[in-house]
């Protein structure tokens, strides 16, 4: 690989690489001869020097008359990179023992909604195992449920002992069934709004910490999931459910 290639990988500028290798052919050197070699102005150059001494990859001393610089040995490039491993893995392992907190100030401050989409039997397990998942972390585990009487079917159809294994969690559910139908299952509460119509195609929707999932029917009638991650639309979301709830 060619020289510039290297120090461009590096990490080096093309300023950087010309004061470097200009630095390397003439020896020790002042900063006026440097940034004749290198075409590069003599403020940029002294200021790229003082950088690449930070590196250690420079070095200087004075004379009577003027101060000269002096390019360390090559072998300096691999310790440079070995300094640099030595910093990104104590600077990793910070962001590692810190990241709990950054993403709650994320998610406490709204954060950027995160929009995932499943589809078919397989993906709205997916969601269901996540409800599960997630309540069973959360301190207050309940979540909210708009059962729509069309889709209800084919949600727990991809998921049969769903019931069960939230049951054995601990898991709370509030329910408000929309059109009839629907069973209560160990601490379920339910509630029932109906349709005179009888012609409601709602999504099914769940409510659970920091996230909401609405789940419908495509044209050919198969099973597909939009699940929003974001706190305050989740906040939102329970918000007008409770007061629905206390209206039933």
């Amino acid at each position: 690989m060619h020289i510039q290639s290297i120090l461009k990988n590096f990490g080096l500028s093309d300023k950087e690489i010309a004061v470097y290798t200009a630095l390397i052919e003439l020896g020790p050197s002042p900063v006026r001869v440097l940034a004749q070699k290198s075409k590069v102005n003599r403020g940029t150059t002294y200021d790229i020097l003082r950088s690449l001494m930070e590196q250690g990859l420079v070095s200087y001393y004075n004379t009577e008359t003027h101060q000269y610089f002096a390019a360390e040995s090559p072998d300096k490039l691999i310790i440079a990179l070995q300094d640099r491993q030595r910093q990104l893995g104590q600077l990793q392992q910070e962001i590692a023992d810190n990241l709990p907190e950054l993403k709650t100030l994320f998610e406490r401050e709204g954060g950027r909604p995160q929009v995932r989409l499943y589809e078919g039997l397989k993906g709205i397990k997916s969601i269901l195992e996540d409800v599960l998942e997630t309540l069973e972390k959360s301190k207050e585990k309940l979540y909210y449920v708009y059962s729509s009487a069309n889709i209800r079917e084919n949600v727990y159809l991809a998921m049969p002992e769903f019931s069960k294994k939230r049951v054995y969690k601990k898991i709370r559910v509030h329910t408000i069934a929309l059109g009839k139908g629907g069973q209560l299952v160990g601490h379920d509460e339910r509630k029932w709004m109906h349709n005179s119509s009888g012609k409601l195609k709602a999504t099914y929707e769940i409510i659970y910490d920091g996230k909401v999932a609405h789940i419908s029917l495509d044209s050919a009638e198969n099973p597909v999931g939009v699940v929003i991650e974001n706190r305050e639309i989740y906040e939102t979301q329970k918000m007008i459910f409770e007061f629905n709830w206390q209206q039933l």
